[in-house]
């Protein structure tokens, strides 16, 4: 069992009680998935990027990641509907707390000039998304064999009804948010 997972059952889940004033351990929030996406622009015209993204990502979370196709067509980005244009991953269970725990206390750190992350990135129903502006601050990147620089987007689902209860919760996991 993660070191994450085993916090969240333990001092996690207490805190929240003590907080929210939970009569039942079963309403309190816990994180329920994360959702790692990758738009890859370039892929239009070179099916080589979009390979290199999969596997940045694959190193990234440990999991397999499928190409996402665009939905319709756009002329003026010369995008046809059903073309590869990024890729995504979802993680769920020992996984997802793995790939939170590597993402929380080893890859924001490493970032240039990191402050915290903008505590103001919830969207009304305790999801949290969070945007990356290069893969290389994982670990497990290569800096040699990076072709490109690029971006990712991650959210963190969770089961909680308000943005004041996944803040909460996150920042007991370890997110960093600015002060």
């Amino acid at each position: 069992m993660s070191r994450l997972k085993e916090q969240y059952q333990n001092e996690i889940t207490k805190a929240m009680i003590e907080k929210f004033g939970y009569k039942n351990i079963m309403e309190v929030p816990k994180l329920d998935k994360i959702v790692v996406n990758m738009g890859v622009g370039e892929a239009k015209e070179n099916a080589k990027v979009l390979e290199a993204a999969i596997k940045d990502m694959e190193t990234i979370t440990g999991q397999k990641a499928v190409p996402t196709r665009a939905k319709n067509s756009i002329a003026n980005f010369r995008l046809r509907e059903g073309q590869a244009i990024g890729c995504k991953t979802t993680l769920r269970g020992e996984k997802m707390y793995d790939f939170a725990d590597r993402l929380i206390n080893l890859a924001l750190p490493r970032v240039r000039d990191f402050r915290g992350v903008s505590a103001d990135s919830f969207d009304g129903r305790g999801n949290y998304a969070l945007g990356i502006k290069e893969q290389i601050i994982f670990p497990e990147i290569e800096y040699d064999k990076v072709d490109k620089v690029r971006g990712m987007d991650i959210i963190f689902v969770t089961t909680a009804k308000t943005d004041e209860e996944a803040r909460e919760l996150l920042r007991l996991f370890g997110m960093p948010f600015v002060k």
